[in-house]
Order: structure tokens, then C-alpha cells, then sequence
């Protein structure tokens, strides 16, 4: 099946590529050739998740994401002429595209080996868990747990909103990139209010499971949009796509992990739901309330999305690709002139540091937009919190950061083991296994991780992911008789 797999994106990717090359002058380049190969070594995947892999199997979601990163992304940008902004682009994009394409086909052969050298698992009985631990979910410590959590979470959101003086200043400080010192020190408080939506999505699922009429189409979907409502209130007003997107990646996949089956269809059609929606709300986050005065006028709307840089197009190639970003690091990394110093590990160090509250380490090690706006700009250009840059550089990207391109297959490696482990991990759950309720947030590390540096995947885990999987685990301690009994 593999074999056929492969045979397909081979034949797809070739035919796509032959395309682009045929009507578009600018294709006729080498470039092409390794992006390609990308194309394939990642497209099979992707042919796997459409022929027989579970809807949610992380391989078969980053198969789909890596056909358009690796393979799509950098022939639109060529073909659109779409490249980042603010900085002295390279004459021609086109041989570094392909350099980088070089450096992505070695990682992905890494990647495949290191994560095919980890055993698939086998899906365990309901109510045996790996190592034979018993994971048994004690509802009545669960809807005690969780509405405790809950209401202490509410309190918390309200206190943000009122610590700014309401709502429409907390989204205007929020949005206003000149004062986002004023969220500093309060990433634990964020982390409190905000894990408010799953732990109530979480709740719902626990109390519908096995109850038909809760677990109707209708009341599922009148749930989501009841959960993309909650989401905006906590979190999604300050401008984070993210904390709506992965909150509405999980919330789904608790619904089908816990309560029922989600289709590829309904999967493929919400996943355009969500590019729509990272467009619409990249505009409000460009320009706040006045973007919601554009959406009902298509001319003003482009207008905006001009000004702001929140194209349909910077969506697809900025938010959901990296290729620009990494060809212009190879080619400042590369060129005779580069003044640039690696970091040597210093951005995962300065990660590991964000977990150290600045008012106990006012001075810690920068993160790594420190090397970031180097790359970028220069020796020197690095001036915290005014001359920094914010963009995201992706696994590969940050391990050019750290080591050059040589260190592009070894991230590619440890992202390989990781995907692995993950899905290892999923496979051993039992039907019944409450940590299937979290199940959702591992993908999401998984897909996140090819895409987002070290810094949003650890302020993800312990910001969205601690205080769910925290009450999961309380509620269904193994090797504990008094959670092991059934409400």
C-alpha cells in the first residue's frame, strides 16, 4: 500500500510541477526540481490519509500541511511574486528556494527514518492502558474537579478585563503592538482564564457521552459554535489566532476521540473553514475594530489587507509556510559578506527560560528573536522589545538559527521521533481511556512543531495544554482505588 502511495504523489507532484513549469515563465528554473521532491517524499502521507489512516492520525494531517509547506508554498510564491517584507530580499529568490528545497528533502528523509524506527503500537482494551496501568475516568471527582476550575477561571478572565478597565480597552492595548509590555508577567493569569473553553468542552463531552440526543449532529454543532463563542472571550479578543484555532482543533477532536467519528469530509471542509477564518481574523488583528467595518465591502476589505499585510495570500504562504523566511536565512547564512554568529543552542536554552516568571529572573536569556533579528538584519539590529522581529522561522528555520543548515536534518530527526512517539502513544489508548480527551493536543504539538519554533510550542503546552491534561489526570489517577470506581 505504501508503494502505491508513493507511486501516487509521485505522479501528482510531477504533473503539478510540470504544469506550473509549462504555464508560468518564472518556473523555469531549477528550483523546482528538489521542491519536487519534497513534494513527493511528503505527498505519500498525505495519499495515506485520504486511502485507509484515521481522519486524526498525525502523520496523515502533517502529510496534508507538508504537500502545501513544502511543495505548494514555494511555487506560489514564485508564481505570485509573494515574499516577506522589511527586509533587502536577494536578486533572485529562486536558487535559494532550492538550496533550502535541498537541506527540507534530506530532513524529510530523516524525519521518515527516525520516525518509522518507533513501533507502531496496538490499540489496547478498553480498560487497560500501556505498562497495565488502569486509567478509569471517576466522574462525580471529575464534575467536581472541573467546575471548580472552571469558575476559578471565569474569575480570573474577569479580572483581566477589569485590570484594563473592560473589554474594548483590554482589545485595544491587546492590538496595539506599542503596548504589548502590558501583558508582561501575566502569562500565568492568561493560562488560568484561558483554559476556561476546553475544560467547559471537556465537561460537555464527559456528561453527553452515552446519551443519544446529546451526541446528535445538531447538538454537536450547536456545541462548537457555542465553543467559538466561549473561545473569543477568553483569548480570542487580544488577537491570537492560534488560541481559536488550536482550541477549535481540539474541541473537534474531543468529539471524535470521545463522543463519535469525524468524517475526512467534514474535516477537509472545516479546515477551509479555518484558513477563511485565519484571514478574516488576521485583518482584525492588523487593524482591530475597523476590520469589522470592511466585511461586508470587498473593495475596502482589499484595501485593508493591502495596508495591513493580511492578504488571503500572506495567510496561505505566511501563516501556513515558512519557505520565504527560510530561503532568506540560507541566503544570509551563505553569502561571503554574512556577519551572522549561530546561536549554538542559545534559542532553545532562552525557551527553556520562559518558564522562570520575570519577576524572579527579570534578566533572562533572550529567546530567539535575539538571533532571529540578527539573521535577519544584522550584528546588532537586536534591540529588545523596539528593533525585534516577530517572525517564526519553523523547525528547520530555528535549527539554521542555532547550527546552519547543517543542523536541518537532525531537527528533521528529533521532529520524526516525536511525530512517532505521538502516534505510538494515541494507538495504545482503549476506547475508554480518559487521556483520549487530550489525545487532540499532541497532533496539534505535532503539526505545530513543523511549523512554529521552540518558543510557541512550550508557551502551547503549558498554557493551553497544563491545566486540561492536569485535571485529567486527577480525575483518573492510575494505581489509586479511590478514583478507580465509576460515579
Amino acid at each position: 500500500m505504501r508503494l502505491g502511495s508513493h507511486l501516487l504523489a509521485f505522479i501528482i507532484c510531477s504533473l503539478t510541477a510540470l504544469g506550473f513549469l509549462l504555464v508560468f515563465e518564472p518556473m523555469r528554473h531549477w528550483f523546482i526540481i528538489p521542491v519536487t521532491v519534497c513534494g513527493i517524499l511528503i505527498g505519500a502521507d498525505a495519499i495515506d490519509w485520504f486511502r485507509h489512516l484515521d481522519p486524526f492520525d498525525p502523520v496523515g494531517i502533517l502529510g496534508l500541511l507538508g504537500i502545501h509547506f513544502f511543495f505548494l508554498a514555494p511555487l506560489l510564491h514564485v508564481r505570485n511574486d509573494q515574499w516577506m517584507y522589511e527586509i533587502t530580499p536577494p536578486p533572485d529568490w529562486r536558487p535559494w528556494l532550492g538550496t533550502m528545497a535541498c537541506f527540507n528533502a534530506l530532513g524529510l528523509l530523516a524525519y521518515l527514518l527516525a520516525r518509522e524506527s518507533l513501533p507502531r503500537g496496538e490499540r489496547q482494551s478498553a480498560s487497560v492502558a500501556p505498562h497495565g496501568e488502569s486509567w478509569h475516568l471517576n466522574k462525580s471527582w471529575f464534575y467536581l474537579v472541573l467546575g471548580l476550575g472552571l469558575l476559578v477561571s471565569a474569575a480570573a478572565q474577569l479580572w483581566i478585563y477589569a485590570s484594563f478597565g473592560g473589554i474594548l480597552n483590554y482589545i485595544e492595548t491587546s492590538l496595539d503592538y506599542s503596548q504589548r509590555h502590558s501583558f508582561l508577567g501575566m502569562g500565568w493569569i492568561f493560562m488560568i482564564a484561558e483554559c476556561f473553553p476546553i475544560l467547559a468542552m471537556m465537561t460537555f463531552a464527559v456528561f453527553a457521552r452515552g446519551r443519544k440526543s446529546a451526541t446528535s449532529a445538531t447538538m454537536l454543532v450547536l456545541a462548537l459554535l457555542t465553543f467559538i463563542v466561549v473561545q473569543m472571550l477568553f483569548g480570542g479578543l487580544r488577537g491570537s489566532r492560534s488560541n481559536i484555532v488550536w482550541g477549535l482543533f481540539w474541541a473537534v477532536g474531543i468529539i471524535h476521540f470521545w463522543l463519535r467519528p469525524i468524517s475526512r469530509s467534514t474535516l477537509v471542509i472545516g479546515g477551509l473553514f479555518l484558513v477563511l477564518f485565519m484571514y478574516l481574523y488576521g485583518l482584525y488583528k492588523g487593524a482591530g475594530l475597523d476590520a469589522l467595518e470592511t466585511f461586508d465591502d470587498t473593495e475596502a476589505q482589499s484595501e485593508l489587507a493591502q495596508s495591513t499585510h493580511r492578504t488571503f495570500e500572506s495567510t496561505l504562504l505566511g501563516d501556513l509556510g515558512r519557505s520565504d523566511v527560510q530561503a532568506f536565512l540560507l541566503y544570509r547564512m551563505l553569502r561571503p559578506d554574512s556577519d551572522f554568529d549561530y546561536g549554538w543552542g542559545r534559542t532553545y536554552l532562552g525557551t527553556a527560560t520562559l518558564l522562570i516568571p520575570r519577576f524572579l529572573w527579570p534578566n533572562r536569556p533572550p529567546d530567539k528573536r535575539l538571533e532571529g533579528t540578527e539573521a535577519l538584519f544584522g550584528r546588532g539590529s537586536h534591540q529588545p522589545f523596539d528593533e525585534e522581529t516577530s517572525r517564526v522561522f519553523g523547525v528547520a528555520g530555528e535549527a539554521m538559527l542555532n547550527f546552519g543548515p547543517a543542523g536541518v536534518p537532525f531537527a528533521f530527526a528529533g521532529f520524526g521521533f516525536l511525530v512517532g512517539g505521538i502516534r505510538r502513544f494515541i494507538r495504545s489508548l482503549g476506547p475508554d481511556d480518559p487521556r483520549r480527551l487530550a489525545v487532540p493536543m499532541l497532533i496539534i504539538l505535532a503539526f505545530s512543531a513543523l511549523v512554529n519554533d521552540s518558543d510557541i510550542l512550550l508557551f502551547f503546552l503549558f498554557k493551553e495544554g497544563l491545566p486540561p491534561v492536569l485535571a485529567i489526570w486527577v480525575c483518573s489517577l492510575p494505581r489509586r482505588a479511590m478514583f478507580r470506581k465509576e460515579a
